[in-house]
């Protein structure tokens, strides 16, 4: 199936598991959400637990809270990830906080979903990666699905989490085709996918990333250079063990992200690889990330922007020879 169809799937398996679970947001119901996303939801579980809502980010992720603490398993829509600065000051000073304040006596279990990523065209606003501007609110949980099984695992496993959880999903990976059999596993968060294993360098990348990775790592074993491709699959927890064992073996890091670099996870991983594991490393870690830029919305340059298999394939080569 698709990804957009693994994240239905997802939905409906949650919702049917859990008479508490509830979706809402602009267009979910009748409309099917974002590329079907949530497509005959309505007819199955009816309009008291599939809502249509305002484009309001801030109402919304409000109301979700307020239905939280009452016992609801809210999964929200916020659509693109662009607008999620409208609802900021609900999802950082409230959604983050609320379990904290209460000393735990409260569960926030609210599962926030939304696009994000390039190479669709669809410019700055609409195409940002915005999952790196929550790395520093703690109480939030972040996941960054990569594939077909993934975008259903971990958005069920969000979905039954009892923490605030936003589900980053990539819009670029709505048509990617996978398989996911009829008992597909949950996903737990925290735990990253070794997607290839080799001795020479560990590459770390998410989303869309994780596959161009592969594809480089493909072109350096023809150069005799085998790679471990690590897709972390969550970014907070942050599964560094997976990371850190990899580096036993290959002694060299390069991370790949779909962002600038300053403030990034990228820059956080690197910097608790160094700080925990300085004596493994036989070179210095590279960061292969976009430019410092908003998001071209020209095709060609946006294109450029994101790292290529090409430019990955160059990096790493330069590191590894050095």
């Amino acid at each position: 199936m698709t990804g957009a169809e693994a994240v239905a799937r997802a939905l409906a398996d949650e919702l049917a598991a859990d008479p508490t679970v509830m979706v809402f947001g602009a267009d979910v119901a009748a409309a099917g959400g974002r590329a079907g996303t949530t497509a005959g939801l309505l007819e199955t579980f009816g309009p008291e637990r599939i809502r249509d809502t305002s484009l309001s980010p801030s109402v919304v992720v409000g109301a979700a809270l307020g239905a939280a603490t009452l016992g609801v398993r809210p999964v929200v829509d916020l659509t693109t990830a662009g607008l999620v600065g409208l609802g900021f000051d609900q999802i950082v000073n409230q959604l983050g906080k609320y379990r904290y304040q209460t000393g735990g006596q409260v569960s926030v279990p609210v599962t926030l979903r939304m696009t994000t990523g390039s190479g669709t065209g669809a410019g700055p606003q609409q195409a940002q990666a915005a999952e790196n501007w929550f790395l520093n609110v703690p109480g939030l949980r972040i996941a960054v699905p990569g594939t077909v099984a993934d975008l259903y695992g971990l958005l069920r496993s969000a979905i039954r989490d009892d923490n605030p959880v936003l589900v980053f999903e990539h819009q670029s990976l709505y048509e990617l085709a996978g398989d996911l059999d009829s008992d597909a596993a949950v996903v737990p968060l925290g735990v990253a996918d070794v997607a290839r294993r080799g001795s020479d360098v560990t590459i770390v990348a998410s989303q869309v990333l994780r596959h161009r990775c592969l594809e480089a790592a493909d072109v350096l074993a023809d150069e005799d250079i085998e790679a471990t491709v690590i897709d972390p699959r969550t970014l907070v927890p942050f599964d560094d063990l997976a990371v850190a064992r990899s580096l036993e073996s290959t002694s060299r890091l390069a991370v790949v992200q779909e962002a600038p670099p300053n403030g990034s996870w990228g820059s956080a991983l690197v910097a608790r690889m160094l700080q925990s594991h300085f004596f493994l490393f036989d070179a210095p870690p590279l960061l292969i990330a976009a430019d410092e830029t908003p998001v071209p919305a020209a095709r060609s340059l946006e294109s450029a922007w994101l790292p290529s298999v090409e430019r990955i394939v160059a990096e790493v080569r330069s590191q590894v020879e050095s």
